[in-house]
């Protein structure tokens, strides 16, 4: 198949390229930055461009068979860059995916869509009620994903728990930065919580089934997770544990370590955001057996497993990108003052 990627040059672009080019599909890479990768950039087609340009996608859809819509401004964006991206942008690439006859549209939503809810595993038909600019968007460009399924287009909607892997960095990266200097970890609470993460790869999985299977089955919406999770302490502990300078995990008191983070955010100090801050300490996982019913999805990986694997990734290539820095899950972001904390682990 022709297969165009939306946002090919992300962390979760790169690895749906290597996967589709790896089952021999024709890829196109459509995205705002460069696609910078040597191993693969020879084997596709690549368009550097904005999902917010209408023209541009027309053209980009001609003769494609599948769209995976992966492009999103992420959290730390300016809200309006998270709405016209992540909503208008959508639309965009639904009318241009119509306007092609292309033969289905997989969205790649958030389960930031569920917003902070008061129960787990959360379904598929929970109530949805997203946190900050991009949750609120998420809910928004699904709606429009709805518009279009009911017009006759097939339009998977794929809701990811947090995903790691390969080439992730952005806020994990600050966790892995302290495990590689022999430094102990802050959590808000005990860490008593469950906090369901996806490996990349099991991510790519249930895309590509959501891209094989039969319409009728996959034009629905679907949770994809790990399968196997414990707290939060013990998660990140196993990646401590792995670096081995026998430091551990320390809880902090929720309220007043939240109320800090508010503080510092709203002073630009700090690169964590309401969703990372008020989420940490609580439960947070989704049911996939719709998913593993109907799609046939089996996760590898554990969140342990993913954790380390990410964190392997890291110290491999730490080179490529310890003087880099900004707003995307491809580069580090600054620490801003809780480098200074961590003198203190």
């Amino acid at each position: 198949m022709k297969i165009l990627v939306t946002g090919g040059a992300g962390f979760l672009g790169i690895n749906l390229v290597r996967y589709l080019l790896k089952k021999n599909h024709s890829v196109i890479s459509l995205d705002i930055a460069d696609f910078d990768y040597a191993d693969c950039k020879n084997d596709i087609q690549i368009i550097t461009g904005d999902i917010r340009n209408k023209e541009l996608l027309m053209q980009s859809c001609q003769g494609v068979d599948i769209v995976v819509h992966c492009a999103a401004a992420l959290p730390l964006y300016k809200p309006e860059d998270i709405m016209t991206t992540d909503v208008d942008g959508t639309r965009n690439v639904l009318e241009a995916a119509e306007a092609n006859a292309v033969k289905r549209m997989i969205m790649v939503s958030s389960t930031a869509v569920y917003g902070i809810p008061d129960h787990h595993p959360l379904y598929e038909e929970d109530t949805l009620q997203g946190v900050g600019p991009y949750g609120k968007a998420k809910i928004l460009a699904e709606e429009e994903c709805v518009k279009f399924r009911e017009r006759g287009m097939c339009v998977p909607i794929i809701r990811p728990k947090s995903f790691i892997g390969p080439e992730r960095l952005g806020v994990f990266a600050l966790f892995y930065d302290w495990a590689k200097d022999g430094k102990g970890f802050p959590m808000i609470g005990n860490g008593s919580n469950r906090y369901q993460l996806l490996d990349v790869d099991d991510l790519c999985d249930a895309i590509y089934l959501a891209a094989q299977l039969d319409r009728d089955t996959v034009n629905s919406v679907f949770n994809i997770g790990a399968k196997v999770f414990s707290t939060m302490k013990e998660d990140y502990q196993a990646v401590l544990d792995y670096a081995g300078f026998g430091k551990k995990i320390s809880g902090l008191p929720e309220k007043p370590i939240i109320l800090t983070l508010r503080v510092l955010e709203a002073l630009k100090l700090s690169p964590l955001y309401k969703w990372v801050y008020e989420t940490a300490s609580k439960d947070s996982f989704v049911s996939i057996e719709r998913a593993e019913k109907e799609l046939g999805y089996a996760p590898k990986y554990s969140n342990k497993d993913a954790l380390i694997r990410n964190y392997q990734w890291y110290l491999e290539n730490l080179d490529s990108f310890k003087d880099t820095s900004g707003i995307s899950h491809r580069v580090p972001w600054k620490q801003g003052i809780l480098s200074v904390a961590k003198k203190f682990f």
